[in-house]
C-alpha cells in the first residue's frame, strides 16, 4: 500500500453526496460485461437507464447504488470518445459511481481548494466537472466530481477554498451530464499532470496498470463497504 493509500484509509467519516443518507442505505450495482441482466438494458436511452437504476434501488430497498471501480463495461460503446476507430477501446472504469436522482447535493470529500472545472460536453463525457486539490501530510492529490449540474460551475472560481463535507455542487440530469442516468463519478488522482477540469475516468486495457496506480480505489476513502 502506498503512502497516499495509507493516509486515505485512516481518514474517517467521508461523504461525497447527500450527507443524510447512511451507508447502510447504499447497495452495490454491477454494470460489468459479466452482468447478463444489465447487458439486456437499453443504455443508449438515458430514461430507460434511469428506470433500471430506480428499479434496482427499489428492489434493494436502498437510496444510492454504488460501484464501478476497475469494472469492465460495455456501456461506452455508444460513444466515439471511448470507442474510436483509430484508438484502443477504453472500457475500464477507474472511478466510483454513486447513482441517485438529479439535484442531489455533492460534497467535498476533504478540505482543499478548486483546482479546475469545465463543461465536458459530448455523449458519454462528464458534463460539468469540478476537480479539487488537497494536501495531507505533504501528500498532494486531487478528487474529481463528474456529471454535475450546469449551475454547479457557474459561480465558482479556481482557488476557492472548500471544507470537508461542504456542498460544492448538485448532480445533473441526462441533458447535461453526458446522457447518463443521474450519478456522481468520484475519482482520486495522484498526479493530474496538465489536465484541467478533466481527467480520464475510463481507460484501455493496455493503460490499466498506470491508471490503477495513479487513481486509488475511492472506497479506501469513503469506506462504503
Amino acid at each position: 500500500m502506498t503512502v497516499l493509500e495509507t493516509i486515505l484509509k485512516d481518514i474517517q467519516n467521508v461523504k461525497v453526496i447527500a450527507e443524510s443518507i447512511d451507508y447502510s442505505q447504499y447497495t452495490p450495482l454491477d454494470l460489468s460485461i459479466t452482468n447478463e441482466a444489465f447487458r439486456k438494458q437499453n443504455v443508449d436511452n438515458a430514461a430507460d437507464f434511469e428506470k433500471h437504476i430506480e428499479n434496482h434501488l427499489a428492489e434493494s430497498n436502498a437510496k444510492v447504488a454504488f460501484g464501478g471501480y476497475n469494472e469492465v463495461r460495455d456501456l461506452y460503446k455508444r460513444s466515439e470518445i471511448f470507442n474510436g476507430s483509430k484508438t484502443e477501446e477504453r472500457n475500464i472504469h477507474i472511478g466510483l459511481d454513486l447513482w441517485i436522482k438529479a439535484e442531489t447535493p455533492v460534497l467535498a470529500a476533504l478540505d482543499g481548494f478548486i483546482h479546475s472545472f469545465n463543461y465536458n460536453t459530448g455523449v458519454g463525457d462528464y458534463g460539468p466537472t469540478i476537480i479539487l486539490e488537497h494536501k495531507i501530510e505533504n501528500q498532494a492529490f486531487y478528487t474529481l466530481y463528474g456529471h454535475l449540474s450546469l449551475e454547479s460551475i457557474t459561480e465558482i472560481e479556481i482557488g476557492d477554498v472548500v471544507k470537508k463535507g461542504q456542498q460544492i455542487a448538485t448532480l445533473g440530469d441526462a441533458s447535461v451530464n453526458g446522457d447518463y442516468a443521474p450519478h456522481l463519478h468520484f475519482q482520486i488522482i495522484k498526479n493530474i499532470e496538465n489536465n484541467f477540469g478533466d481527467y480520464p475516468g475510463v481507460c484501455s486495457k493496455s493503460d490499466l496498470d498506470h491508471y490503477l496506480e495513479n487513481c486509488p480505489d475511492p472506497n479506501l476513502l469513503l469506506k462504503i463497504t
